[in-house]
């Protein structure tokens, strides 16, 4: 890494911290929901779906105004957006309805999503192509500890420890059943209004910061190319990483947002000790980031792949057969292994693929709508076979056997 794009590297690497924090309040949210909504477990996932959705429809659009104005532009642009959908939080406490929780969760994934068309392959174009997947590994690697913070820390200020219904609220509760609902709603806040803060904070930090533009973006300043390349879905390991990342995403999501889930509702663990187990879920995730980074200056990006996503095989089937606890300590070994995934594929998949990166970026940022459809299956079957729950995890089992393809074969560039 050259000495020139420490500091430019250093910023955008805050992006990575910032939208984990947003995409792993989600699986706290559903839980919250699911009191304040009063929601089953398999309408409080549609809350994913309304976050990744915006992953599908937004992308192209993103990398066609980034392609006409710059990677800088459209990482602001996101910014703002998302600070927006976090200050919505405060007129929805007073609405209470699941219906405007949806629509915030989708304007903050629209500005989030901004960031990862834009931040993803602007880290791999900054410096040698031999190091992308290993640069590409240590950004996300701030995403983990995003993350691991969303979990430990941040789901304690919004899950209060209560439970209550209808039926078990206690008759001298303060202000009776709406008294309760009103507090669970306000705990939302506060998460939101820091994020909002910080969104803000950066965007303002990168309006007066100089971010130097990579080739392709000198290539899009002479007006000879498309804003965006439908064709580029021809180069086989790019179409391969596509489908690799829709069922990676899928799989992760389904196991991340149900994980409090599976706590509470079936392992009967209270609040507080699962939001411990989410933190220590989270930190399995960001150890893998960091031992993943460090393991790739000796092995190949692909073999770790590859590997890593049959010991996942594994210990899907270990939380299928035992569940309980024993499927609670195989999720933490899944966090571990499933941490390089992502920035592996993504780097592999928009490898070689010159002035068409942004277009690539683009599909690859889309193939997370497997976010918006795999946990529901996962959480319909869970909800629809509660004495068999553990058994619904064949659906992040199966998802793993395209992620280890891809990293046996399909990362082969052919054409």
């Amino acid at each position: 890494m050259r000495n020139k794009y420490l500091i430019p590297l250093s910023l955008i690497f805050s992006l990575f911290f910032l939208w984990a924090i947003s995409s792993n309040l989600l699986p706290t949210m559903i839980r919250q929901l699911m009191k304040t909504c009063e929601l089953n477990a398999f309408e409080a996932s549609f809350t994913e779906s309304a976050y990744w959705i915006a992953y599908f429809i937004f992308p192209i659009p993103i990398a066609m105004f980034m392609k006409r104005f710059s990677y800088k532009s459209g990482i602001i642009v996101g910014l703002l957006l998302a600070a927006v959908g976090g200050l919505l939080f405060f007129p929805a406490a007073s609405i209470k309805q699941y219906w405007a929780y949806l629509m915030i969760f989708f304007i903050i994934a629209t500005g989030m999503c901004f960031l990862e068309t834009a931040a993803n392959p602007y880290v791999t174009a900054l410096g040698s192509q031999e190091t992308a997947s290993r640069r590409l590994n240590l950004a996300q690697s701030f995403n983990g500890l995003g993350a691991f913070i969303s979990a430990m820390f941040l789901s304690k200020l919004i899950l209060t420890g209560y439970n209550y219904t209808r039926e078990t609220l206690p008759q001298d509760y303060p202000g009776g059943w709406d008294g309760y609902i009103q507090m669970e709603t306000d705990a939302m806040k506060l998460p939101y209004l820091c994020l909002a803060a910080l969104l803000i904070l950066i965007a303002i930090i990168l309006i007066f910061s100089k971010l130097p533009k990579i080739d392709d973006e000198k290539n899009d300043n002479k007006g000879n190319t498309k804003l965006i390349n439908f064709k580029v879905l021809k180069r086989s390991h790019l179409k391969c990483g596509v489908i690799a990342q829709f069922f990676y995403n899928g799989g992760q999501t389904a196991i991340n947002s149900l994980f409090l889930v599976y706590c509470c509702m079936y392992v009967g663990l209270p609040e507080d000790t699962a939001t411990i187990f989410f933190g220590f879920y989270m930190l399995a995730f960001l150890a893998g980031r960091w031992i993943g980074t460090m393991l790739m200056v000796k092995f190949r990006p692909q073999d770790m792949l590859f590997v890593y996503s049959i010991v996942n095989i594994i210990l899907c089937g270990i939380i299928m057969i035992f569940g309980g606890m024993t499927g609670l300590y195989a999720m933490l070994g899944v966090s571990f292994f499933m941490s390089i995934m992502y920035p592996t594929q993504f780097s592999l998949a928009i490898n070689d693929l010159g002035e068409d990166t942004k277009s690539g970026s683009a599909f690859l940022v889309m193939a997370i709508i497997g976010n918006a459809c795999i946990p529901q299956l996962t959480a319909y079957i869970m909800n629809h076979n509660k004495d068999v729950y553990y058994f619904a995890y064949i659906i992040p089992l199966i998802c793993f056997f395209f992620t280890a393809y891809y990293g046996w074969k399909g990362y082969k560039i052919k054409d």
